[in-house]
């Protein structure tokens, strides 16, 4: 039975959930505060004893008043606990602090989603991503990855490459073992699957398609690494028609790509890889499914990501079911002839052959 077949909160606890859920952007506007103001830092070099409020003032520089007013929005949030008069860093203050996925999260909500989702119920409204409209006025956000305010470009690569990175050196073993020559990478974003590829095999030559303005950052990251005699561009926009796909490749590569794009798109996107590929060659899939998440915790973070697609990115994308994907699969063409999960930090690998 799915997890969420049954309501597991009493009436009580659903409407104590829904005073912090009422509550929740100034809870995290809070904690990210008092990760910004050096507050848990200070309390975590206290240690177990703690500090009172006028020391943490003292030591982070923030006004008693200031350190005061988001401790006690840390006691409720369950950032810290109180000893006393000494304010103590509690587990989750300290994963706030130390933990790369909780960090990455943060920043990417804080600096690129926050302001943005103000405008989520226009957007459903319209079908566009109006959100984007706090960044600049391009028709997706892809368009403006590059002009990005460097705070909000920097959360969004960091964001963008921490889950995709931890994932690279499994795929690496699979991925070779088929021993390609060739590899078309769409949507290869700053290039960064390109170089592992080109790092692992002395012989194999990658294509990049993307867009014009982001493969030419994709091309300068591999001639800063010597690979440019490797690594060669394919600028184009992968749902023109009017533009040709590359001609060969021995495996067809998409890395949390499909998930750009509404599920029409996806479907003529995969018709025009095998129309495009040999009968003999691989495509290949990564995605981020939330139904095959072991951790609730997984699950919750990417339908809140879906948000971000449908308030920022272009309105009619997400990160989907994956029988959502494996229906367009077989539309459009292909059988799966592997399927591999918890790949990294909860991907799923698909490997595609002409049906």
């Amino acid at each position: 039975m799915s997890r969420y077949a049954v309501d597991p909160l009493t009436a009580l606890q659903a409407k104590e959930q829904a005073q912090k859920l009422a509550f929740a952007p100034i809870a995290f506007q809070a904690a990210q505060s008092l990760r910004e103001l050096g507050i848990l830092a200070v309390l975590d070099a206290a240690g177990p004893t703690g500090l009172s409020a006028q020391q943490i003032a003292e030591r982070s520089g923030v006004s008693e008043y200031g350190a005061k007013v988001l401790l006690d929005m840390g006691l409720s949030a369950l950032v810290v606990t109180q000893d006393g008069d000494n304010y103590v860093l509690a587990r989750l203050g300290h994963f706030l602090l130390h933990d790369a996925m909780t960090r990455v999260n943060m920043d990417f909500t804080a600096d690129v989603c926050y302001r943005a989702m103000s405008h989520l119920t226009e957007t459903i409204r319209s079908g566009r991503p109006e959100g984007l409209r706090e960044f600049g006025d391009w028709p997706t956000i892809y368009e403006g990855l590059s002009r990005l305010p460097e705070k909000a470009r920097k959360s969004w690569f960091d964001f963008d490459h921490f889950y995709s990175d931890k994932a690279f050196p499994e795929l690496l073993q699979r991925i070779f073992a088929e021993r390609p020559k060739t590899i078309v990478d769409i949507g290869g974003n700053t290039g960064k699957w390109s170089l592992q590829c080109c790092a692992h095999d002395e012989d194999v030559h990658m294509t990049i398609v993307d867009l014009p303005r982001q493969l030419a950052l994709a091309l300068d990251n591999a001639r800063e690494h010597g690979f440019e005699a490797r690594i060669h561009g394919h600028p184009m926009n992968i749902l023109d028609d009017s533009q040709p796909l590359p001609a060969e490749a021995d495996i067809w590569w998409m890395s949390q790509f499909l998930d750009c794009f509404s599920p029409m798109e996806i479907l003529r996107i995969l018709r025009r890889i095998r129309a495009a590929m040999r009968p003999d060659a691989s495509v290949y899939i990564l995605e981020l499914f939330w139904d095959r998440q072991h951790f609730e915790a997984a699950a919750y973070s990417l339908n809140a990501t879906s948000l971000y697609f449908t308030c920022l990115a272009n309105g009619n994308s997400r990160f989907y079911h994956s029988k959502d994907m494996l229906d367009i699969v077989e539309e459009a063409g292909f059988v799966v002839a592997e399927q591999v999960d918890d790949i990294g930090l909860g991907h799923t690998l698909l490997r595609l052959r002409a049906g």
